[in-house]
């Protein structure tokens, strides 16, 4: 199914596939379901009841007169999950996503069974240097006949808001600072870190973040941890989202554990 939810002032769109425990796919900046999820989504709704959301002036929801922020948009995705009668659920969420996966775990804890965070960091050096220059750099004319544009183009309530769009992910990300180690340490949700060995973070981050979600140990001696690690070989940060048939194995293997 597909529909809208009045969600903290949106009209928020939000898709509904298969049947079974509910997954959450949080997509990721400058895209929508189709570009983020669109190979992985039908493999992991043969076993589970998948809901994909898009975010404030992401895809079919429009955008409102307020900055992004990760708590918001977080507050965002709790809200849609009480209005559809969803306590609880495991979530995925992919690059920006991700980071929303990870609020949504910090703010609503009750509402997170199980995360998989895919191209995550939780701090700015976690991401390889000169990134964030880059992304000050960014301009929508840099992003003309990309997956990001047209997918908008075609489903956006307002097409020609694309240029504004890419000015307030600009913003947002160039704002963001990061969470503590403390914050992600709390969490309690068992969780997946799942990288591309080309991504945007670096591996050693990615190694870190997996300590403090509590891996990192000797399994054989010690027994397998709540956490998991996958770094995907020949893969980078847009391509992790064309490897659906290595990852939801992965993930359906986790998510069942």
């Amino acid at each position: 199914m597909n529909a809208y939810a009045p969600v903290n002032g949106l009209r928020m769109y939000y898709e509904i596939h298969g049947a079974g425990d509910p997954v959450v796919l949080l997509h990721g900046a400058l895209s929508g379901i189709e570009t983020s999820f669109g190979a992985l989504l039908p493999l992991l709704a043969k076993n589970r009841q998948v809901i994909a959301v898009e975010f404030q002036g992401h895809g079919r929801t429009a955008d409102v007169d307020r900055p992004l922020t990760y708590p918001q948009l977080a507050d965002d995705v709790a809200a849609l999950l009480r209005h559809i009668g969803v306590d609880r659920a495991d979530v995925l969420g992919y690059s920006m996503g991700g980071g929303i996966a990870l609020e949504l775990a910090m703010r609503h804890p009750d509402a997170v069974r199980k995360l998989v965070l895919a191209s995550v960091t939780y701090t700015v050096d976690g991401c390889h240097p000169g990134l964030f220059e880059g992304m000050a750099e960014l301009t929508p004319d840099m992003l003309v006949g990309t997956p990001f544009e047209e997918e908008y183009l075609r489903l956006a309530p307002d097409p020609q808001a694309f240029p504004a769009l890419v000015e307030k992910v600009k913003g947002f990300d160039l704002s963001w600072r990061g969470w503590s180690e403390e914050a992600v340490r709390g969490i309690a949700a068992p969780t997946m870190v799942l990288i591309g060995d080309s991504d945007l973070a670096r591996p050693e981050h990615a190694v870190e973040m997996f300590r403090l979600f509590g891996g990192g140990v000797f399994g054989d001696v010690a027994g397998l941890p709540d956490a998991q690690l996958a770094v995907l070989p020949g893969t980078t940060h847009v391509g992790i989202t064309q490897r659906a048939e290595w990852i939801a194995p992965m993930v359906d293997e986790f998510l069942d554990r």
